[in-house]
Formats: C-alpha cells, sequence, structure tokens
C-alpha cells in the first residue's frame, strides 16, 4: 500500500505516505462547496505533473552534470463541466539560468516523458513552455 486517505469531515481529506509519514491536506475548492483553505485533489494532480517534470528533469541534470537547483514551475489548472473534470493544466518551467541548445532539448525531451504526463487523459490540453534566464 503506497497511501492512505482520510476523509476528515467538511469536504476535508488527510493523506498520509506510508513509507514517509508526511501528511497531505485537500479541500473541495470554493467553486465546488469548499473552503479552498487547502489544494483541492485536481489542484494536487496539476501540481504532481509539474513536480514530476522537475523530478525527472532533476534526475537526468544529475546524470549530465548540470545543476537545476533554483527551477521552477508555475501551473494553472481549469476547469470543464459536465462531467466536471480538469480541461486544461498550463505549466511553465523557469530554469535560473541559460544552457546550450543540446541541454535545453535533453531537459525538455525529459519533462515531456514524466510518468504523470504519459498518465493523464489524452483529451486533456496540456500546454508545457519553457524559459531560461
Amino acid at each position: 500500500m503506497t497511501s492512505k486517505v482520510i476523509y476528515t469531515g467538511n469536504l476535508r481529506t488527510e493523506s498520509e505516505h506510508l513509507k514517509s509519514g508526511a501528511k497531505i491536506i485537500t479541500d473541495a475548492p470554493v467553486d465546488n462547496h469548499g473552503k479552498g483553505e487547502a489544494f483541492s485533489p485536481t489542484d494536487s494532480v496539476a501540481t504532481a505533473l509539474a513536480s514530476c517534470m522537475l523530478t525527472v528533469m532533476g534526475i537526468k541534470a544529475e546524470a549530465i552534470d548540470v545543476d537545476l537547483n533554483g527551477t521552477t514551475a508555475e501551473v494553472t489548472k481549469t476547469m470543464a463541466a459536465d462531467p466536471r473534470r480538469i480541461s486544461k493544466v498550463e505549466i511553465v518551467i523557469n530554469f535560473p539560468e541559460s544552457y546550450s541548445e543540446k541541454i535545453c532539448k535533453i531537459l525538455e525531451n525529459t519533462a515531456k516523458t514524466c510518468p504523470v504526463l504519459q498518465s493523464l487523459h489524452p483529451e486533456m490540453e496540456k500546454l508545457i513552455s519553457f524559459k531560461y534566464s
């Protein structure tokens, strides 16, 4: 088992990663009867995509001796109705420095192979951009 999720009431859950004990709280968003006091489950999905991209790029960067410390990702999630779902995720990855064209291509290709991206529904629009300082 990977995690355990408990419904704590008031449209809130608490998830515990069993190996580490780390916890994540989710809250229903304001536009869906919630208080919006924490990440919603769909916020978590969109954010997981950015985290996954940064993680796999970090693995590749270590292998090719490139420092990615300070790289950030800005995430924008758009919802659709009928059925309620994530219709679009926009991610802007901001690198703190410039790299050679070859390194940029390696990093961008690596990001686009992350497991979360490969797991999302093909009809979900995914706009990924990369900005270098």
